[in-house]
């Protein structure tokens, strides 16, 4: 299965990593292929000291973290999407949340499902009839029947 992991998600791993979603990410024997763009780093980078703060990591600890989670995930450039993938994601995001045009449109080019714990993009994009999503439950719950 593909999923498109959003900021939020990985926010989640790295500052938790006994939490649900990090050991779904961690898991060594996933089937699960996880995939987001740079976008992602960027905003780790941008907020890396904000989860300092909330972690009280080291800086050698959130490296460390950081590229531990970031390794289970295929990075995609954006340019590799196609133009048609990313037209849609632009219409479905622009007044819901722009900032997730890449996931929604990652997404759509690998007809995948995206991971994400935001609500409001959940919210905003189901009233535009995207559904494309996935939650930490279901995949949980897919993972634990591969066992």
């Amino acid at each position: 299965m593909r999923i498109v992991i959003d900021t939020n998600i990985t926010f989640s791993a790295i500052l938790n990593t006994n939490s649900r979603i990090a050991r779904i990410l961690l898991h060594p024997r996933s089937t699960f292929n996880f995939y987001s763009t740079n976008q992602l780093l960027n905003e780790i980078e941008e907020h890396k000291g904000k989860i300092k703060q909330l972690s009280d990591y080291s800086d050698h600890e959130l490296t460390r973290i950081t590229k531990l989670i970031t390794g289970k995930i295929r990075f995609i450039n954006v340019r590799l999407i196609s133009r048609e993938s990313f037209k849609q994601a632009e219409t479905l995001t622009f007044d819901v949340d722009i900032d997730d045009t890449e996931f929604v449109a990652l997404t759509e080019h690998i007809k995948g499902k995206l991971w994400t714990g935001d609500q409001e993009l959940q919210r905003g994009l189901i009233k535009k009839g995207w559904n494309k999503f996935i939650n930490t439950d279901e995949l949980y719950q897919k993972q634990l029947r591969k066992k």
